[in-house]
């Protein structure tokens, strides 16, 4: 007995230690081993994806360049049991050269993280996924997979906001007799607009898909235009149905009643009027206050009608589109893009399929080389530029739009096929070149200020296809404006007749933004933003490494600044565009047009009737009887204060019609400003 009892304990751990749950595996576990991805872009590959997991531990490699310039990111991410992350680390820099230094650890219920914005932590009740800043797209399966066992695919995220996973369909790729069978999946509520991946049956990454871009499983870059045609009919689904759901297409007349209403030709709001509106025309302008049976009326409530307005320098995506209509911008200018995408996407909205402006196409055409962009049509010899010069007008473009990796010693052929077509030409300085051969060539219209004044600062055989062209505008400050070599451009400018579309916006954005400061431009509308988009509102673009470059910069946009200023003062046409994707952003260019020396009154002209003109839209750019119904509606003065544009109650697009403050919250938005009164 005494022995037996003796073993009792040892039996009894035994015991134990059997009624003990089997200690958990990782979350990795059906996952480990190397992965590769294809980034591509326009049927080029130009980078990749590399991921190589063992345990618990993910590394990651995550390279590309396009048109010169992209991402270079390096991730170590550690998830628990439960495949959350517990440890994150980003290093590398961005796609216009910022450099990433991101970090995110839990311990215990404490979660911290620092990125580009700065450092902050929380007290998590229950672990948390983490919404990286500056990290590559493979996250987006990890976070997936948590999602999937999430009650209705949602949970609450770190920084801030709540993700929800939707499955969007079953697809199946065959590649060389090799057939899988895939999920696609949307994941929103970070950004304004979902991002879609592709699993397979095993929820192992097989693409990350967007309609200009895809990231997808080495040996399948064949079926990239494919996959790339999901992301589409995805998004195009997306917005067919805000399209059904907020535009109001009456089926009668439409009355605005008690509004006054800019009128360019006097710079000046008119007494209190009533707007008529039939189908997708101006009827007429009447007394404020006018009733007829039969019309729906819209009570401008004292408010300000306002001419659609012209975004000159945009790459048209359905993304965009309903949220330019809903900032008051009717009408595109578009720089380069997909073509088939945008002729495509041209059709629907002109079908009224999808929401969005009017849409004018320029032919993109670019050089081939390492450098290019891929966009539009790319060509290797002057022979093939014209032949692009050619497939454009027979098209029906407007104009073309020359790139950086053209050769430049080619445009004057270029510029004599397109101008006997009566073709509009405009563009970069293709590299090795500079603003002045451009202009002598024939120029109607000089893109980007930068791209003129590198002319002024760089050394022979210096390569603007690199990101050389941003990062060289720290020269900028040491320009002398009265210099021969400065005056004899802008003189070939005034003698040429030649526009300059400067998209002041972008450059304030590249060169006045820091991290962790909230940019200038969006201080007026960033509470209004979804969590992550407010992320993405306090950092900087370019690499601002020593405070000599912060200076430099500055101090380079002042230049810019006086130098469009001194080009206005010279009679030099000044064309309102972007590049960053209107909208919110048209706002701000407009604004800063003010230090050029316009007045609130002259720059609602310019965005409107002056780009109606510039463009040979005589039905747009002013409010009149016989005119398309291309308007909107704000309850303030723009003629005393520019910034009234931002808040805007309603928008006719030809007579269709948009209330913001319905539409906004789909893309996460807070409502600027209330509908107005409306009775059907």
């Amino acid at each position: 007995m005494k022995i037996k009892f003796l073993y009792f304990p040892i039996v009894l751990l035994l015991f134990n230690s059997f009624k003990q749950e089997t200690p958990k595996v990782s979350s990795l576990v059906n996952y480990q081993g190397d992965e590769t991805y294809s980034v591509i872009f326009g049927s080029t590959t130009v980078g990749h994806l590399k991921t190589h997991t063992v345990g618990d531990t993910i590394q990651i490699d995550y390279d590309y360049k396009n048109n010169g310039r992209g991402p270079t990111i390096k991730e170590t991410i550690v998830l628990n049991r439960d495949g959350f992350p517990v440890q994150w680390d980003i290093t590398g820099n961005t796609t216009f050269g910022n450099s990433v230094d991101e970090h995110y650890t839990l311990k215990g219920t404490v979660a911290s993280w620092t990125d580009a914005t700065g450092s902050d932590s929380a007290k998590v009740d229950n672990v948390l996924w983490y919404v990286n800043q500056s990290g590559s797209p493979y996250s987006a399966i990890l976070t997936a997979r948590s999602l999937l066992k999430s009650p209705d695919y949602s949970a609450d995220v770190l920084p801030a906001g709540r993700l929800k996973l939707t499955e969007m369909g079953k697809i199946s790729i065959t590649v060389d007799s090799i057939t899988l069978n895939l999920t696609t999946y949307a994941t929103s509520g970070a950004d304004l607009n979902p991002s879609y991946i592709i699993a397979d049956s095993n929820q192992r990454l097989f693409a990350v898909i967007s309609p200009r871009s895809v990231t997808v499983r080495k040996g399948f870059e064949a079926k990239e235009k494919e996959l790339r045609a999901y992301a589409e009919k995805y998004s195009t689904e997306r917005f067919e149905s805000l399209q059904k759901k907020y535009a109001h297409n009456y089926g009668k007349k439409v009355r605005i009643v008690n509004v006054k209403i800019f009128d360019p030709k006097t710079l000046a709001l008119t007494p209190l009027s009533s707007v008529l509106v039939d189908g997708e025309r101006i009827v007429s302008i009447d007394v404020p206050n006018t009733r007829v049976k039969n019309e729906v009326i819209i009570d401008g409530a004292g408010g300000t009608l306002v001419a659609g307005m012209y975004e000159m320098h945009a790459h048209t995506g359905d993304e965009g589109a309903l949220l330019n209509v809903l900032a008051g911008v009717t009408s595109f200018r578009d720089m380069g893009n997909d073509n088939e995408v945008l002729d495509d996407l041209v059709k629907k909205i002109n079908s009224g399929v999808l929401a969005g402006p009017r849409v004018h196409r320029l032919g993109f055409i670019e050089g081939k080389s390492k450098y290019s962009a891929n966009n539009g049509i790319l060509v290797s010899s002057e022979e093939e530029a014209l032949a692009a010069v050619d497939t454009y007008h027979n098209k029906g473009y407007y104009g073309i739009k020359l790139y950086n990796s053209m050769n430049g010693d080619w445009a004057l052929a270029i510029v004599k096929r397109a101008h006997g077509y009566g073709m509009f030409v405009c563009g970069h300085v293709p590299a090795f070149s500079n603003a002045n051969a451009m202009l002598r060539a024939g120029f109607n219209e000089m893109t980007h200020i930068n791209q003129t004044m590198l002319g002024w600062v760089l050394e022979p055989g210096e390569d603007t296809r690199t990101l050389l062209r941003l990062t060289a505008l720290k020269r900028f400050p040491t320009l002398d404006l009265n210099s021969p070599e400065v005056q004899e451009t802008l003189n070939l400018f005034i003698k040429n007749k030649t526009a300059i579309d400067p998209t002041l916006a972008i450059h304030e954005v590249l060169m006045k933004a820091r991290n962790g400061e909230v940019r200038e431009g969006t201080k007026d509308y960033i509470t209004h933003m979804p969590p992550n988009t407010q992320r993405g509102f306090k950092i900087a673009l370019s690499d601002i490494a020593t405070p000599e470059d912060d200076q430099s910069y500055k101090k380079g946009f002042d230049k810019i600044v006086e130098t469009l200023k001194l080009m206005k003062n010279k009679g030099i046409f000044i064309v309102p565009g972007t590049d960053l994707g209107g909208a919110f952003f048209y706002h701000r260019e407009l604004e800063l047009y003010q230090q050029l020396g316009y007045t609130s009154a002259e720059l609602v002209k310019l965005a409107t009737y002056d780009m109606a003109q510039y463009l040979g839209d005589e039905n747009l750019g002013s409010i009149g009887p016989g005119k398309l119904a291309d308007f909107f509606l704000i309850p303030g003065n723009p003629v005393e204060d520019i910034k009234a544009i931002k808040t805007i109650s309603m928008v006719s697009r030809g007579g269709t019609f948009y209330y913001p403050s319905e539409v906004y919250p789909s893309f996460g938005i807070k409502p600027f400003t209330a509908k107005p009164v409306v009775k059907e």
